[in-house]
């Protein structure tokens, strides 16, 4: 089984002795239509990652201004995903069957769910810590 992985390209910022920052341009599908001027459907947006040193990312190796590709395991896309998007979905609809069930009104079912889902997400904001260091990314020199 190969090992998946999810690259972008993007330039190093800065370099301590900790971090080296990426700015990676996230671009939609439609970025390189000739039409995109005036469609307004096109958006891009500019995303810095910071990539803790180790022993594969020194940061001697790497300058500022210098074009690398930021590398993360496909596992950890799913993971994220799970977190971000499937969980909360649970929750949400998870609340509004019990809340349902036991009689609350519509109003009141919709607001302790949503207030629900704010105190998930609030939940993982706390524990932001512990869970960036399960998407752990890695850099590499983009071939000359």
């Amino acid at each position: 089984m190969s090992k998946e992985r999810i690259e972008h390209e993007g330039t190093v910022i800065a370099v301590d002795k900790d971090y080296i920052s990426v700015e990676i341009l996230n671009k939609s599908a439609c970025a390189a239509c000739h039409a995109k001027g005036v469609c307004g459907a096109s958006e891009q947006s500019v995303k810095v990652v910071d990539v803790a040193q180790d022993i594969t990312t020194l940061a001697c190796d790497f300058q500022v201004g210098e074009r690398v590709n930021v590398v993360m395991s496909s596992s950890m896309g799913v993971t994220a995903i799970w977190l971000c998007y499937v969980v909360p979905l649970i929750v949400l609809m998870a609340s509004i069957l019990i809340l349902s069930k036991c009689g609350v009104g519509e109003l009141a079912v919709g607001l302790v769910s949503l207030g629900v889902v704010a105190v998930y997400y609030f939940g993982v904001y706390l524990f932001r810590n512990k869970i960036s260091k399960i998407f752990t990314f890695s850099i590499e020199k983009q071939p000359k």
